[in-house]
């Protein structure tokens, strides 16, 4: 057994439930989120029993094939999980984490060349402020609620909070929709004071129009970013950048959490895009390392999205010592039993990351291998090659 370069021997994987602080509610194209969440996570353990979790959706027919490989043939220091390897992407990085005992902040601080700190805290938003008034019939008790939400979470840590609009698209009428979107707006900046941040996210349920609407009528509120206005389009990006010249108006055009354009980066370079917002789950911890860098040399930001599977809350802010423009970690609260999260916190607005090996997170192993029962399956090598459970 080579100890320095060890073959992977198992993998596992199972999916946990946890539940959200308080229940989602609707957004411009879609019902309730609800506040059940799920996420699955795959462990991979080497033949000299070091083992590194992390978020997957990978399957047994796709992991079957990684037993044996080494860490090197998996894992490079100079550019992070080889592409063939990513479906298992942070469990690779936890497992190299904690054979190193180093923090992934570190280990890329590493690969990009940069100074490692003692410690990191990169500011966070709470994206948790949804269509929960929809039951409502009054704008202003929609308003309220929405403003006693945030209030909540402003205690509760953050100082940067993004509000779901566009219920004109499909839950309301146009007209009311819109004019409750700019209730709120208000309602939740009047909330949260002046010099918190306020960012929108209309996915994509506003046209051009609407949005110049909604963001000349909220002028005062000192909006940060508008995410998602309308589906992307260079034509439009442009004639939005050219309308808030004329207003006087400075807010940032954010894109790319869902199924975005192939030019989407194209069209960053180019600067009709300010934030970039890949999710980091579905484009993956490797491949945000090599696109920062070059949203870093266009002056681009960098926000990956993840809401939906929480564990990005703790994956993404490690990404802030390699990027330079890093902007903010989405903050999805959730709690999941077998996940002991407690090593993160929010604090001022900014994400207190452990300088303990790997993500700094830790699993239950017994809840773990009672979802790997339930609804996963495990693969390893045996003294005849290997073999897979499907549990």
């Amino acid at each position: 057994m080579n100890t320095d370069d060890p073959r992977i021997t198992r993998i596992e994987w199972g999916k946990l439930e946890g539940e959200r602080r308080r229940h989602a509610g609707s957004n411009s194209r879609s019902g309730a989120h609800g506040q059940i969440v799920h996420l699955g996570l795959a462990r991979i353990t080497t033949e000299d029993g070091c083992s590194g979790f992390g978020f997957s959706d990978i399957d047994a027919d796709h992991a079957l094939p990684l037993l044996g490989r080494r860490l090197s043939e998996v894992f490079s220091a100079q550019s992070g999980v080889l592409p063939a390897y990513q479906a298992l992407d942070f469990a690779v990085w936890d497992l190299v984490g904690q054979r190193q005992n180093l923090p992934v902040y570190a280990l890329v601080a590493n690969l990009a060349g940069a100074s490692v700190p003692t410690s990191i805290h990169p500011p966070c938003y709470d994206t948790t402020l949804y269509f929960d008034d929809l039951h409502l019939d009054s704008t202003h008790a929609a308003a309220e609620l929405l403003a006693t939400q945030a209030l909540d979470d402003y205690e509760w840590g953050h100082r940067a909070f993004k509000v779901k609009v566009g219920r004109g698209a499909r839950h309301m009428s146009l007209k009311h929709g819109t004019e409750r979107d700019i209730a709120v707006i208000r309602a939740v900046r009047k909330a949260i004071g002046p010099t918190a941040k306020l960012m929108l996210d209309a996915n994509n349920g506003y046209n051009l129009n609407l949005t110049k609407q909604v963001l000349g009528e909220t002028a005062d509120c000192n909006i940060f970013w508008i995410e998602e206005a309308f589906h992307e389009d260079a034509e439009l990006y442009a004639a939005l950048r050219d309308w808030q010249t004329e207003q006087g108006l400075h807010v940032l055009i954010a894109d790319g959490e869902g199924r975005a354009s192939s030019k989407l980066l194209k069209w960053a370079r180019d600067g009709f895009i300010d934030v970039v917002q890949y999710d980091i789950l579905r484009y993956g911890f490797t491949a945000w390392l090599e696109v920062g860098r070059r949203l870093d040399q266009w002056g681009v930001r960098s926000a990956p999205h993840h809401y939906g599977r929480h564990y990005g809350n703790f994956a993404s802010g490690h990404l802030s010592t390699a990027i330079k423009n890093f902007t903010f970690v989405e903050w999805d609260e959730a709690t999941t039993p077998g996940l002991d999260t407690t090593a993160y916190a929010v604090k001022e607005g900014e994400v207190q990351i452990p300088d303990s090996a790997g993500f700094g997170l830790k699993l239950d192993n017994v809840v773990f291998e009672q979802a790997v029962a339930r609804n996963g399956f495990r693969v390893a090598m045996s003294g005849r090659g290997c073999r897979s459970e499907r549990l």
